[in-house]
């Protein structure tokens, strides 16, 4: 057969009703496994090309994902991470039928808006993204019952609900360590909105390694704001014209790390040599060269595969409601790259 099998013609190939030919090719757990894997053969054979308006007619869904972005997090959309994120995401939902649609709400009225969300069938599920302190979209969307994962977790929520995050306290703790290790002890922290979970839990993990070291936190020390290139570049820029400047920088976006080095540069300093720097997530892709030397020591991890990890996780619970909520914690791996170095400036030693 040439050209490009509709699902009639695919169901009619096997002697099977669209329904069931729709939901072998949705994994739904009510179709045997030797029927699922006869219908993806044949799919693959006649060269079947999925229509989502016809399987949401099919399976009463609408193939759709809102990836729901409060308005007061929409300059996110323009983040090179989040556009990798994305890209991992997409990849799952395009593979399985689905599209993915962004959309933004009003910060001031995000339970109305939720709720006319769900009421609308506009998504199979929901992605939530920036999760806050006690965030309040968790208790309403559970309250709702339209499937949602949470891309991070919430500090302050009780509710048992489906999040992939990374281990933020950890990845900051080891990064701050490192530095110690290096001498330095005026170590910066350039972190994200106070507001949000993964800032809290970053600084809990430099703190920790501070106070583990017998050294008391200098509030002074520490900034946060939207973590671009700019609040790297200006945070930057006003720690080094002050009296006592930090030796070292832990920062939260390689967006900002390259702030810091633009301010460091500047003023004549070399970074890894006179300033040191460690990033997080340092791997973008519109950001980075293959096969090239890591400029910044980074806590590493994906955010192409937290992406795709998030989607699979909802996938599978659209087609198997009735799970048992899945969380799902990513490890960093501290890389070193050519931004770090031994402090060059006398400091008292730290406590054991």
């Amino acid at each position: 057969m040439h050209g490009t099998t509709n699902l009639k013609q695919l169901a009619q190939s096997l002697g099977l009703s669209q329904t069931t030919v729709s939901r072998a090719l949705n994994g739904y757990p009510e179709v045997k496994e030797s029927t699922r894997k006869r219908v993806r053969q044949a799919a693959q054979q006649l060269n079947y090309s999925p229509n989502a308006r016809a399987r949401g007619l099919a399976t009463g869904r609408a193939m759709a994902i809102g990836h729901v972005i409060p308005s007061g997090n929409q300059h996110a959309t323009a983040n090179p991470v989040f556009a990798d994120f994305l890209a991992g995401a997409s990849g799952c939902y395009s593979q399985h039928g689905y599209d993915v649609v962004l959309t933004s709400i009003e910060d001031e009225d995000e339970q109305r808006a939720y709720r006319q969300i769900a009421a609308s069938g506009r998504f199979d599920g929901i992605i939530i993204q920036l999760p806050r302190v006690k965030d309040s979209r968790i208790p309403v969307l559970s309250a709702i019952g339209i499937p949602f994962v949470v891309h991070g977790r919430s500090s302050g929520t009780d509710l048992n609900y489906n999040w992939v995050d990374v281990n933020n306290k950890s990845s900051f703790k080891d990064a701050t360590n490192l530095l110690l290790d290096l001498g330095h002890r005026r170590i910066a922290l350039l972190n994200g909105p106070e507001s949000l979970d993964f800032a809290v839990r970053r600084q809990a993990g430099y703190v920790e390694a501070l106070t583990e070291r017998g050294l008391m936190p200098d509030p002074a020390l520490i900034r946060n704001a939207e973590m671009t290139e700019h609040f790297g570049h200006r945070e930057g820029r006003n720690f080094l014209q002050g009296a006592n400047p930090p030796t070292a920088f832990v920062v939260s976006s390689k967006l900002t790390g390259m702030g810091v080095r633009r301010a460091l540069d500047e003023r004549g300093l070399r970074v890894g040599r006179d300033v040191s720097i460690v990033t997080h997530d340092d791997v973008i892709s519109y950001l980075t060269a293959p096969d090239a030397i890591s400029q910044f020591t980074a806590t590493r991890s994906s955010v192409r595969e937290a992406g795709r990890l998030v989607a699979e996780m909802l996938i599978s619970i659209l087609n198997e409601p009735t799970r048992r909520p899945e969380n799902v914690l990513l490890k960093t791996e501290l890389v070193i790259g050519q931004s770090t170095g031994p402090c060059r400036q006398p400091q008292g030693p730290a406590a054991d």
